[in-house]
């Protein structure tokens, strides 16, 4: 009976969390079918546009380590409150912003959120779980995931039929649900005892000392090239091609949705064909399907379309196994390592991505996805060097 009365408690929890997850990444999701519009209105390229999301995304997402370390420190609920709460105030604000340097704070703030409540809530899922790791995450992350899917869908919506103006009125949801999860997610004190300090020097180099880490965070960066490029660069292709906003949102969403389905689905996927065949597949189908949906898409838009969904669905296939791999390198560190695996490595991506919007307007956006997409088999060679339990 106690047995059972656990296990209430922990998918209680962890429904919760990932409840505060799908809505965070919800309104992470908000910019990239408006930005091309917010950019027109306030009269910038689609190189400073790309620019401006590259670096908040560099600045904001590289700290979430620290807030890892923090969150392993401390076991605070408050980070995962503060970090909800932001993203739900900042983002939907970036479109009613006068002038580039407010849409800057506006997207800067928002992103900080983002970085602070992923950390936490990751470390959090990890204590509430007693067993089945993979199966827990996978629910998790792919809230995330399907969140930051319908994010595109609700703000284009929003603009195509109520305008940009009124963007901000859809932060009384996330508002609501941080009241409603300081009353439904326990204290972490409750059950666990508090961590004994940490030296944050020492922790970043026992992780970045260890090649097993080093391997995933490789892959997980590989993954947030082909994500990240295609959520920015696509919504300007599809603007200036004559797209109306809530077309550009319909096609993120099924895109971040179909990854959403990728992680939770990882779980299926992994028994039938092992760990290791999963993060292969992940990564040498992109340069393949990106091939498909460069041909397609002023050929045969819908098979673009459909090739453009699988593709992200395949890609996430790899994402909550690579975390739960580096959570068991490292169990000490669970929030610090779901900060550079969730967080880290898409900063490292908003550097290498900064300057790809003014290569793009050179060059083109459909030519840079296609030379992007070929990134990840670079990773394969050391994927081999895993080490995994089941083999």
């Amino acid at each position: 009976m106690g047995n059972l009365i656990n296990k209430i408690k922990e998918n209680k929890t962890i429904g919760w969390l990932s409840a505060a997850h799908f809505t965070t990444d919800t309104y992470s999701g908000f910019l990239n079918p408006i930005m091309p519009f917010i950019a027109a209105n306030l009269g910038i390229s689609m190189g400073v546009a790309a620019l401006v999301m590259s670096i908040s995304q560099l600045i904001s997402q590289l700290i979430q380590p620290i807030f890892g370390f923090f969150a392993d420190s401390f076991f605070k609920r408050i980070f995962i409150f503060w970090g909800l709460l932001l993203a739900s105030l900042f983002f939907p604000l970036t479109a009613c912003a006068p002038n580039l340097a407010v849409l800057v704070i506006f997207i800067v703030l928002g992103s900080l959120g983002v970085s602070i409540f992923h950390p936490q809530s990751i470390g959090f899922v990890i204590r509430f779980t007693k067993d089945d790791f993979t199966r827990n995450m996978g629910f998790f992350l792919s809230m995330g995931s399907i969140g930051y899917s319908f994010g595109p869908a609700i703000s284009a919506a929003v603009m195509e039929f109520l305008g940009l103006k009124a963007m901000p009125v859809t932060s009384i949801v996330g508002i609501l649900l941080v009241m409603m999860m300081f009353a439904c997610v326990p204290k972490i004190s409750n059950i666990d005892k508090q961590p004994e300090k940490k030296n944050i020097v020492e922790v970043f180099k026992a992780i970045l000392a260890n090649k097993q880490i080093l391997i995933l965070i490789l892959v997980a960066i590989m993954k947030a090239i082909i994500s990240s490029s295609c959520a920015i660069l696509l919504p300007f292709f599809w603007k200036d091609a004559g797209y109306s906003p809530f077309y550009i949102g319909m096609a993120l969403f099924w895109f971040m949705l179909a990854g959403g389905f990728g992680s939770l689905l990882s779980p299926k996927f992994e028994k039938m064909i092992g760990t290791r065949n999963i993060i292969y597949l992940s990564m040498l189908a992109m340069p393949v399907m990106m091939f498909i949906f460069v041909y397609a898409t002023p050929r045969m838009p819908i098979l673009a379309l459909v090739d453009f969904v699988l593709m992200a669905f395949v890609l996430m296939l790899a994402t909550p196994i690579t975390m739960v791999l580096a959570q068991k390198e490292l169990p000490q560190y669970k929030s610090i390592i779901g900060g550079f695996l969730n967080g880290f490595c898409w900063g490292i991506v908003g550097g290498i991505l900064s300057g790809l919007g003014f290569v793009a307007q050179k060059f083109g956006v459909l030519q840079i996805l296609l030379i992007a997409s070929i990134l990840p088999t670079l990773s394969v060679y050391f994927v081999k060097d895993l080490k995994i339990e089941e083999e």
